[in-house]
């Protein structure tokens, strides 16, 4: 019977797409060359098991894909690619004449895409790894391939079809888009384990219905062979509203194997190691953009009919214990919030050139329609309490932001009336920038005040249960956390919801005050620290504000056009007097951006995302007049229903509150879920060989663990005799990063790890190699680990490295007591020479009552005093007695690394025939 459950993960990792060509002679001197298809080959990682997509390229506008719905061995699909050569060839047996060609190697498949003509195939062709969350690789688009299907014999050329082109090819793919082979980046972290935890007898049932569905006739070939020992594999359904390539892979969806969708997200993925006196703890920030209502700043500002708003990110932080690596035995946490736009009718006329166009209601909503729909929503993702944090101004000269405070507070108002008291949304108003100008206030106490009544009352997501140190070291706010308490451990109900009118500045540093207050409850759920409190000024928050503010910067490069303007330490009154120059240029970028290139980008967008689709006859993208009516459908034909005024929710959704009802075990949602059973050695679900690849020659240079950001290297300072605990406080001088200027001055950012655009690729990215010297749709990856850590050199000249060399290096008087240039005393001399002279009496000691301390048990490493004091620590270390065993197991083991073998034992033997026949039979 199986026992466990594990993540699915793909077969299909690495590509090579080959083109065959065929031919005939039209007359002696006329040879007519015919390009008829492509096959499309993918493997997993390890290149044992293939998978094969026919696409004809003889339809001029059609796409025709055919999946054999076979795996094949290596040795089989070389075999293919054999016949399909010899088949294609213009002469048999003629040398230098190929009929099947290698045209690229990739690494998954983006999508497929017509605008005016044929079909496109968009490949990813350069990876890097960003982070790495229980074994699972996750890994950032570096660069894409675009490739027309059609052969040029039948294609049929359009005027526009460039123009088109241009546009999508503007949404820069290398710019922030993230996939992973086996971990579901449109979900939580949360989602994702709750599913591995369902209960066996539902995933049986769940294993035969998909049994019974599956097109793969070879999916559950060799199980009945097994004794029905396995594991359940467990793939589900992405949440389409943060997959960016949804419409790009819905024409493929139902006719190709699962393994073939490769689903990608948009916004931030970073990670970075926080070791704890050697202990790693990975603190992973990862941030999922919406895909409905997208687009930038000015265009998409409120929410459209459907209750999706502007610029929604979700953005989810996630503690793990590196020590374990195991989803099942390892230590997990995370925490969720969410940013958006008010969810009201309104925009922002950017026609009259002003640096803050004034804010219009486009619709009366009375019955707070389209907030009910956008809040329905979110209880059915994140359960209750729903808290709104609205950091927009109430009280202004001339009427400009408070016209959103005064409209969402009666929606809010509203919709309470009819919701369950315990479940109502928690409306919280805070004028930031009022409390910013003010001299008296601390606007990050105020924020931190609110960050603990937030997580008190939302808690937060943890794999295991209370920590007995919990229990030892009672603490008060341990004991009013809220959200779900199970048996395995805890889960997050409810979110907090942050806006201001852009959700850029102002609630990244609420969003960072908050995600601050959420990682000491995540440390000390871990039995990390001993109260669930953080300080400024230490490597753990220095470590996870520079997360932060890469994350800021990234969104609002998305968003708005430019970097963050205001920064945490801009709130914290600590920016150095540079910093508001830069601010000045940032606000001159994101105002040229909104005024000049937002248009395009705008256009792009939703090109890309398929919220328009090219037709012959109908107007172009650029001669419409506005976008308006393409994301409002409301507009173009009667919705079929309209829900209740009163009962504004979804029934289904309100039955299992506080409980988010996407993670609620019923049928609607086990319908979303792929389950299959794998023996227990299978690769599809083996995350071992997955993440350490023993079939791969490694290089500790090239491990992504060693060259990511680490609160040791990069936080701690260098002085000796400093505590190297990332939880005490440092002055500013005491850090390993300048604490007044890392962030704020552009030149230090340079040395930061950024995963912007904008930042250029490190030379030894993982790339994809187009070469032909493998007909065998092999491909070997440069995995280019170093990489991952994204930190260019800063080319310096000799004054700032002479400035550098001054704040690195401490001076010897500080660090030995001593300045060995000056000349010695004589006093130092003969307090020099008697130590020496007692160094040299040490070993004076009789050997008789060396043997008194000498009487321990074997196999413990002996510590025997050899000094003629008895206060001193000088010892004699004898290491402890090998038994024979261990010492022929080494002696073995060297044998074997000289090309010695050893004979096989029994055991052996029946192993290796146990690991043949799951494998091979």
């Amino acid at each position: 019977m199986p026992t466990a459950a594990a993540p699915i993960i793909s077969s299909v990792q690495k590509l090579v797409l080959y083109e065959t060509r065929a031919g005939f002679w039209i007359n002696p001197f006329i040879f007519f060359q015919l390009h008829k298809r492509y096959f499309l080959v993918g493997s997993n990682h390890a290149e044992t098991k293939y998978r094969v997509l026919k696409i004809d390229r003889t339809e001029p506008k059609d796409l025709v894909i055919i999946d054999d719905r076979h795996v094949y061995t290596q040795q089989e699909v070389r075999e293919l690619l054999g016949r399909l050569d010899l088949g294609n060839r213009t002469k048999m047996g003629q040398k230098g004449s190929s009929g099947l060609f290698r045209a690229v190697s990739a690494f998954g498949v983006v999508g497929f895409v017509r605008f005016l003509e044929g079909y496109y195939i968009v490949l990813i062709t350069k990876r890097r790894k960003m982070a790495d969350i229980g074994g699972h690789a996750i890994y950032k688009i570096e660069d894409t391939n675009m490739i027309y299907i059609p052969n040029d014999s039948v294609r049929i050329t359009h005027p526009d079809e460039a123009r088109y082109l241009r546009i999508f090819q503007n949404v820069d793919l290398s710019s922030n888009f993230y996939f992973s082979y086996s971990y579901d980046l449109s979900h939580s972290l949360q989602y994702n384990l709750t599913v591995l935890r369902m209960p066996l007898e539902m995933l049986k049932s769940e294993t035969t219905q998909t049994r019974q569905e599956s097109f793969d006739i070879f999916e559950d070939e060799g199980l009945i062979t097994q004794g029905g020992s396995g594991v359940f594999g467990i793939c589900s359904e992405p949440y389409m509203k943060y997959v960016w390539n949804g419409e790009l892979l819905d024409i493929i969806k139902n006719a190709v194997h699962r393994d073939w969708l490769l689903y990608i997200i948009h916004g931030f993925c970073g990670q970075s190691k926080l070791l704890i006196y050697g202990r790693p703890v990975y603190v992973t920030l990862i941030a999922r953009r919406s895909s409905k209502f997208a687009g930038t700043r000015f265009l998409k500002r409120g929410a459209n009919c459907e209750g999706d708003v502007a610029n929604e990110v979700e953005t989810e932080q996630i503690l793990c214990d590196a020590s374990v690596m195991s989803f099942t035995a390892g230590s997990y946490s995370s925490y969720v919030q969410v940013r958006g736009s008010v969810p009201l009718y309104w925009s922002q006329d950017i026609s009259t050139m002003m640096p803050k166009p004034p804010i219009t209601l486009d619709q009366a909503d009375p019955f707070a329609h389209v907030a009910a729909l956008h809040f329905d929503q979110m209880l059915q993702r994140f359960g209750s309490p729903i808290i709104i944090l609205n950091l927009v101004k109430e009280r202004e000269k001339r009427k400009h932001e408070r016209i959103l405070s005064e409209e969402l507070v009666a929606a809010v108002m509203y919709l309470n009336q009819f919701l369950p008291p315990e479940h109502t949304i928690i409306y919280i108003p805070w004028d930031m920038a009022k409390y910013t100008k003010s001299k008296l206030c601390n606007v990050l106490d105020r924020l931190n005040v609110i960050a603990e009544s937030v997580v008190k009352k939302t808690g937060f997501f943890v794999n295991r249960p209370d920590s007995y140190c919990s229990t030892l070291r009672p603490d008060e706010k341990w004991n009013e956390l809220g959200g779900c308490v199970i048996p395995t451990g805890r889960l997050q109900t409810g979110v907090l919801r942050t806006n201001c009118v852009d959700c850029l500045d102002r609630t990244n540093t609420a969003q960072f005050m908050v995600g601050k207050c959420a990682l000491a409850y995540q440390l000390y759920s871990l039995g990390l620290i001993d109260k669930p409190n953080l300080q400024f000024d230490t490597d753990a928050v220095r470590l996870f504000e520079e997360l932060y503010e890469d994350h800021g910067d990234t969104l609002s490069l998305q968003y708005g056009g430019s970097q963050l303007v205001h920064r945490v330490k801009t709130y914290r009154k600590i920016a150095p007097w540079t910093q508001h120059s830069k601010d000045i240029m940032q606000t001159l970028s994101r105002y040229y951006s909104n005024a000049f290139s937002d248009a395009d980008r705008q256009d792009s967008i939703n090109l890309f995302l398929g919220v328009f689709h090219p037709t012959e006859g109908k107007p172009h993208l650029w001669e419409l007049p506005t976008d308006f009516y393409l994301h409002h459908k409301n507009t173009m034909r009667l919705l079929p229903t309209r829900r209740s005024y009163t009962y504004w929710w979804t029934p289904e959704v309100i039955k299992h509150l506080p409980l988010p009802y996407d993670e609620v075990i019923c049928a609607a949602n086990l319908k979303k879920l792929i389950v299959k059973k794998f023996h227990k050695y299978e690769e599809e679900i083996d995350i071992h060989n997955e993440f350490f690849r023993p079939y791969e020659l490694s290089s500790f240079d090239d491990t992504f663990c060693l060259a990511m950001t680490s609160s040791a290297r990069d936080f701690m300072p260098k002085t000796v005799g400093i505590d190297p605990s990332p939880f005490t406080v440092r002055k500013p001088d005491e850090t390993g990063k300048s604490v007044l200027g890392n962030k704020s001055n552009r030149d230090e950012a340079v040395l930061q790890r950024k995963t912007a655009a904008s930042a250029p690729p490190p030379p030894s990215e993982e790339a994809a190699s187009s070469s032909s010297e493998d007909d065998s749709g092999t491909d070997r990856e440069e995995e280019g680990s170093v990489s991952q850590r994204s930190t260019p050199v800063k080319m310096a000249d000799s004054g700032d490295s002479a400035k550098v060399t001054e704040n690195v290096v401490q001076p010897m008087k500080e660090v030995y007591g001593i300045n060995l240039s000056d000349g010695l005393l004589e006093e130092d001399l003969s307090i020099y020479s008697r130590f020496v002279q007692l160094g040299q009496s040490q070993h004076r000691q009789d050997k008789s009552s060396q043997q008194l301390y000498s009487r321990c048990p074997d196999g413990v490493i002996k510590l025997t005093p050899i000094s003629a004091f008895s206060q001193d620590n000088i010892y004699e270390v004898q290491p402890p007695r090998v038994d024979r065993k261990s010492t022929e197991i080494f002696q073995a083991h060297i044998q074997a690394g000289q090309g010695i073998t050893q004979p096989l034992g029994k055991e052996d033997t029946s192993m290796y025939r146990e690991y043949i026949r799951n494998r091979y039979l």
